[in-house]
């Protein structure tokens, strides 16, 4: 009679015979519970220890395994096999199982597993890497290739195998884990884990193994509520909570489903519920953090050992305690116009906002332990859970004062007479002074144009600065005084605010003085910050532009105003050909515009006027 086949995911297992499925290895399709069992082959800088007898018909060796050898090492430098570290995370020398594959291909490891659930799935796992370069043995290396086989506790049912395919030595120094799922049958809590070769040894299928792993497979379970909540987070004062919780497995693993409610409170120590064996939990009212989660077996013997069983996800009831009030890092001072930063200190899991009020109040700025602010006041901050509205029952209150500047004038410009100095004078008393010279006191003396601060500094320990911009006024240099007719014109070879005079009290800002009589003249020039006055004399000559001889009395001679003051003066006057048509001398200085009793016509004439050692020569003009 032929016997029914049940088939185990990725093999065949047959009442009556051994049927053998090939099929290429894979991991469980749902959750994988804790390790039932783990090879990660120790660690050390020594080679070993030897694998307990039956394991490998290998020989074991602590130096360079040969075919058909295999050691227990930290290091692969052998031959021109690349060079890795083991794949145990976290270990310093951590070792591996390193296979020389023999000349004839054939098992080369096998060991026991007991401990294990009846009717119930589990997957092998291991992390391989070929050892070989790239393109060795001039480009034939043989490839790994190794069939995981799982038999019964008798050695003679073959419950699931599985191959890894070739492994090309490519020289990738990438580790990559294999696995095989399998079921043991009702009554079957052991079995055992044979590796062979594939391939023969030679050159290549050199192979090292590490993190042999055995561990149950099961559903994916996930864990809600009514309303779709990930989790729940309350404060301290809601008072108690529950939730009604519905475990729902994907079914990827599990025909049927066992269940046993857990909860703990700090998701290391799990404790069952009494009676909770559904699918559906109503939580106890909780008023701490605690954790709710289901264990899911597919039969209800293995329900309650964890070496059977998978857990669902875990809901989370967190209970956040109400945050105790901040503490105050001081009150703050800070001078006007500055802003001032008060702060407080709260543990880093909870937010601080700042309020105007010690309850209620304007929110200021949420979410930092620091207030910058320059408002003078009293501001309260408030601890806050930064998951949900959970705050500290009081406000932590900080002060922050404004201290007045000095009151200080207005910056000045004054002026530095030349040749002379200027005495500063902060104008404020009570304070301390820092000039920019160095000097520290109220007043200073200076002696040369610039800019000048002193910085004043209250009692507060509040400062300010007054600026002084310092001109250096230069003295007035005449350059030149000219007659323009009755008038006389200053000129002067440097700029400034000058005011002039003609007898050295009456000053004025224009340069020209009008209607001046002919005579000798002291010209005064002067600043008008009253830093000296420069002198210099004149001699005003007055000479008409021109002159009308018509007999009606005015403006009827040529007679230039001021001759009197010298003590001998000679006129010649001219036409303009040169001929000479007058000459006088101190008691005959005019003329009539005739010569030879006749009168001269209207024209330009020109005339040359000494006297004492000075002589002035120009022209006028004669009009009828």
């Amino acid at each position: 009679m032929k016997c029914p086949k049940t088939i185990l995911l990725i093999l065949l297992f047959t009442c009556c015979s051994i049927t053998i499925l090939q099929a290429q290895l894979g991991f469980c399709g749902g959750s994988s519970g804790d390790p039932i069992f783990t090879e990660n082959f120790g660690a050390g800088t020594t080679d070993g220890p030897m694998l307990a007898p039956g394991t490998t018909t290998y020989n074991f060796t602590t130096g360079t395994p040969n075919d058909g050898d295999y050691t227990v090492s930290s290091t692969t430098n052998y031959f021109d096999w690349i060079s890795i570290e083991d794949h145990t995370q976290g270990d310093t020398n951590g070792k591996a199982f390193i296979v020389n594959a023999s000349f004839t291909a054939g098992e080369f490891y096998q060991r026991q597993v007991t401990g294990l659930c009846e009717n119930t799935t589990y997957e092998f796992s291991s992390w391989l890497i070929n050892l070989q370069p790239a393109n060795s043995c001039d480009g034939n290396s043989i490839p790994v290739n190794v069939r995981f086989q799982i038999w019964d506790a008798t050695d003679t049912n073959l419950l699931a195998q599985g191959d890894t395919g070739s492994i090309p030595g490519t020289g990738t120094t990438v580790w990559e884990q294999y696995a095989l799922v399998f079921k043991t049958e009702p009554g079957q809590t052991s079995v055992i884990l044979k590796m062979r070769n594939n391939s023969n040894g030679g050159c290549g299928n050199d192979v090292a193994i590490d993190d042999i792993l055995f561990r149950s497979c099961g559903d994916n379970v996930t864990v809600s509520t009514p309303t779709n909540e990930a989790s729940l987070v309350v404060c301290e004062d809601q008072g108690g909570v529950s939730r009604t919780l519905t475990a729902t497995p994907d079914s990827s693993v599990f025909s049927s489903h066992a269940y046993q409610w857990q909860q703990s409170t700090d998701q290391q120590i799990w404790t069952d519920l009494p009676g909770e064996n559904n699918a559906i939990l109503n939580t106890p009212t909780v008023t701490t953090t605690t954790y709710f989660r289901t264990k899911i077996a597919e039969d209800i013997v293995n329900v309650n050992n964890d070496l059977c069983n998978v857990v669902s996800d875990v809901f989370d009831i967190i209970v956040l305690p109400i945050p105790p009030a901040p503490v105050s890092n001081g009150d703050v001072e800070i001078c006007e116009g500055d802003i001032g930063t008060i702060s407080v200190n709260t543990p880093s899991l909870y937010a601080i906002n700042w309020y105007d009020a010690p309850t209620g109040g304007n929110l200021i700025v949420s979410n930092s332990q620091n207030l910058e602010i320059g408002v003078a006041g009293t501001y309260y901050a408030e601890a806050n859970s930064t998951e949900i509205e959970c705050a500290s029952t009081t406000r932590t209150a900080v002060s922050l004062t404004v201290n007045p500047l000095p009151v200080i004038p207005e910056d000045a410009s004054v002026f530095l007479c030349e040749d002379s100095f200027i005495t500063l004078d902060a104008e404020v008393e009570n304070v301390t002074y820092q000039w920019s010279t160095g000097a520290t006191t109220q007043m200073i003396d200076v002696t040369e144009a610039g800019e000048y601060d002193v910085i004043v500094t209250n009692t507060n320990g509040c400062s300010a600065t007054r600026n002084f911009m310092v001109e250096q006024i230069d003295l007035p240099q005449i350059e030149n005084i000219t007659s323009d007719g009755p008038s006389i014109v200053v000129s002067t070879s440097n700029k400034g605010n000058f005011e002039y005079s003609l007898d050295g009290i009456s000053f004025q800002p224009n340069n020209i003085f009008d209607a001046v009589e002919g005579g000798l003249y002291t010209i005064y020039v002067r600043d008008n910050t009253d830093c000296g006055v420069v002198t210099q004399e004149f001699y005003h000559l007055v000479i008409q532009k021109f002159f009308t001889p018509n007999g009606d009395t005015f403006n009827d001679f040529f007679e230039p105003d001021g001759l009197e003051v010298f003590n001998s003066v000679t006129i010649s006057i001219f036409d303009r050909y040169g001929k000479l048509l007058k000459f006088g001398n101190t008691n005959n200085t005019n003329w009539d515009g005739t010569f030879e009793g006749e009168p001269m016509p209207e024209d330009d004439y020109w005339y040359s006027i000494k006297v004492d050692t000075t002589q002035f020569k120009g022209h006028f003009s004669l009009k009828r």
